[in-house]
């Protein structure tokens, strides 16, 4: 049976509509473990109705008088390996427009507008068939697989977040991603409506080892095609055979994934282990090793991304 989800129509611009998805006869997935719960978010929510804009929201939605008490206690999801949704991950049609969802996670980065969805759908079930709770750090889009996990930058303060993607939309052009409200409270534009984000699709670190083969040979677009430099600086490159490593990200731009190597640099090179940059054509690896065995290498990976909530593969 199908599920037919309601319109949503923003202020001057075409609906939002979120695309349908099949009456399941088990009961819809449960969250993935996080974080303990009272561990605190970094950023407050802060919202006072009274000062909100009128702009960028949708209708019969946004301002609210009243939000739950303790919502900097609720924690960001932990990226984990999730089966894909059989009935969210089809190709599907919405306002005339074709969509393909990707199969593969870790392979998206891209820029845009971004808002958020609240208490008209508060309750109501998203695409993948689960409750949608706009008390929670969840996120629609149009591709991105579900469910899947992102990073989600707030360009303008520099405000960053992790979210799990359950549901379809935005469908506005120029519109990159649908947070529910406390994701967008955190990053700060809750009470302006809308934002420009940028969003970076996670390749978990449990992920099967065919999924991230997928993921390692897609090449993931460009946030913008930076100036090229007069000389370009000599990239560390290593080897294959040079031991284990952690991937930590993959790039098509050589200048973002040399900042990202030197944003990691000073916090995890230690002794024989160092942040390097393994290019093969135009994919640039930024993987921190060499390490002598696996064994090694799984329990930096432990330290990665418990004490500095990175992503870590291990890779030869």
């Amino acid at each position: 049976m199908a599920l037919l989800v309601s319109l949503l129509a923003a202020c001057g611009t075409a609906p939002r509509q979120p695309a349908p998805v099949a009456e399941r006869p088990t009961a819809p997935a449960t969250q993935p473990s996080t974080a303990p719960v009272g561990t605190p978010s970094p950023y407050s929510c802060v919202y006072a109705p009274s000062s909100v804009g009128k702009g960028g929201f949708y209708k019969d939605d946004g301002p609210m008088s009243d939000l739950p008490a303790g919502l900097d206690l609720t924690p960001e999801p932990v990226p984990r390996w999730e089966p894909l949704n059989r009935f969210a991950n089809n190709p599907y049609s919405v306002l005339g427009l074709n969509f393909t969802p990707m199969k593969t996670p870790g392979v998206l980065k891209e820029t845009g507008t971004g808002s958020w969805y609240g208490r008209k759908f508060h309750g109501q079930k998203t695409s993948s068939g689960e409750v949608y709770d706009m008390f929670a750090m969840t996120a629609a889009h149009p591709t991105l697989p579900i469910p899947s996990y992102a990073r989600v930058t707030n360009l303008k303060n520099g405000r960053s977040v992790i979210v799990r993607v359950n549901d379809r939309g935005p469908f506005h052009k120029g519109r990159v991603m649908d947070l529910s409200f406390l994701a967008a409270c955190r990053l700060g534009y809750a009470m302006n409506g809308s934002t420009e984000l940028q969003v970076e699709s996670l390749l978990p670190s449990d992920a099967p080892t065919s999924v991230v083969a997928s993921a390692s040979q897609t090449t993931p677009p460009p946030v913008a095609p930076p100036p090229s430099p007069a000389m370009p600086e000599k990239v560390p490159v290593a080897t294959a055979d040079d031991g284990i490593y952690l991937q930590l990200g993959a790039f098509s731009n050589q200048s973002n994934a040399e900042a990202f190597r030197d944003k990691l640099s000073s916090m995890l090179d230690d002794g024989g282990a160092r942040v390097v940059i393994q290019t093969a054509g135009t994919l640039h690896r930024v993987r921190l090793g060499p390490f002598p065995d696996r064994q090694s290498a799984l329990a930096a990976a432990e330290r990665v991304t418990g004490e500095h909530n990175l992503q870590a593969v291990v890779v030869k």
